[in-house]
């Protein structure tokens, strides 16, 4: 079956603090919001992705879409944000409407709400009471509540689009969520299994809870690479994609840029893919005289496409000459664009080797680098 993630982000969530909506707030090295994405991004089920947006949210709107997301305007209300959200998505035959303000959904609660739409027309996750619950009035108990019936809502909460659509467009008034209006239009909602780490952040505190939760999950990865090139003829050298004047140029089968070799390794370690000469073979003519650029925007594609976020890439030259000092801020700006990230994710520094070695004796450049890569 066609399934649409409809991913509900148009709330100001004041209770939360902070400078802004607590979906565009940082948590564990990014934002809110892009963990949520990033979680049904990674899902194969999912043919398509629908955002709510608040109007005043909406100058983001570009760049989402230019990651396949469709986004929408939200209404004055979750239920009419979730109604223009329904009407956005273009063919599907299943919807999981989720909060954006839970990044820490698992694969496996979605999978479950996913299987259960086999059978129901509706499903949701639910997370059984375990804590006794009391009944309370001017700080004081004045009563108890049976939970032995009861679970606390969590999302994704599944659907027939046409149904829910339906449902929808024919309930009045506000619902605590799309099982409120599912259950109001007669549908049978089937409870999945939740988890007590798919907490909706809310509060101030959630922050860290979310961290600590999203922080066990992560799979972050740490590639060295290493490469020299010696010098020959030329008036320049390459590096970091800069030409810098020299006495000398760099002698290599392309253009010879020692940073971009080694950062490209970097990365390619990092990912278990092999080395730059596995992906760009030196026999290969066709690469003879490349700008390596290309080989550093492989590497860097290569990662995302495997679900990686490349979060720093530390560059070290190694010569007595040129002096890298007065480049350093345009090689960090080329690679930071190359790699698509910002340049203060990109480090690039130079020492000696005290005149030891061939660096030491001026015949070429030697240079190393560590990047790392995080996966969600």
């Amino acid at each position: 079956m066609s399934i649409a993630a409809l991913i509900v982000a148009a709330g100001r969530g004041s209770r939360a603090g902070g400078p802004q909506p607590k979906q565009w707030q940082a948590l564990a090295g990014a934002r809110v919001i892009d963990h949520t994405l990033a979680v049904f991004r990674a899902l194969p089920q999912i043919a398509e992705i629908v955002l709510v947006l608040h109007k005043d949210d909406m100058d983001q709107a570009e760049a989402f879409a230019a990651q396949g997301v469709t986004v929408t305007t939200g209404g004055a209300e979750r239920a009419a944000s979730v109604q223009r959200g329904l009407g956005a998505i273009r063919q599907a035959e299943k919807v999981l409407i989720h909060d954006a303000a839970r990044p820490c959904v698992s694969a496996e609660i979605i999978a479950g709400v996913i299987d259960a739409l086999d059978q129901y027309q509706a499903a949701a996750p639910g997370l059984p009471i375990t804590d006794a619950l009391w009944q309370g009035s001017e700080g004081r108990v004045t009563g108890t509540q049976d939970r032995s019936a009861l679970f606390a809502a969590q999302t994704p909460q599944g659907f027939d689009l046409a149904a829910i659509r339906a449902a929808h467009a024919a309930h009045d008034g506000q619902a605590a969520d799309d099982v409120e209006v599912a259950r109001a239009a007669g549908l049978t909602v089937a409870i999945t299994q939740g988890s007590a780490d798919n907490l909706k952040i809310t509060r101030p505190e959630d922050f860290a809870r979310a961290a600590r939760i999203l922080e066990t999950r992560m799979d972050i990865r740490t590639g060295n690479g290493f490469d020299v090139h010696a010098f020959g003829p030329g008036d320049h050298v390459t590096l970091c994609g800069i030409d810098i004047p020299h006495t000398h140029g760099l002698v290599g089968h392309s253009d010879a840029d020692v940073a971009l070799h080694t950062v490209t390794d970097a990365i390619y370690g990092a990912l278990a893919r092999g080395d730059i000469g596995q992906h760009f073979p030196p026999s290969d003519p066709k690469w003879k005289g490349a700008r390596s650029e290309i080989f550093l925007r492989h590497a860097a594609e290569l990662a995302r496409d495997m679900g990686f976020t490349l979060t720093h890439v530390d560059c070290t030259l190694i010569c007595e000459s040129p002096k890298i000092g007065p480049h350093v801020q345009p090689m960090r700006a080329a690679m930071a664009e190359m790699l698509g990230i910002e340049i203060d994710r990109v480090s690039v520094k130079a020492t000696t080797s005290e005149r030891l070695g061939f660096t030491g004796r001026g015949e070429g450049i030697a240079c190393m680098a560590t990047a790392t890569l995080v996966k969600s």
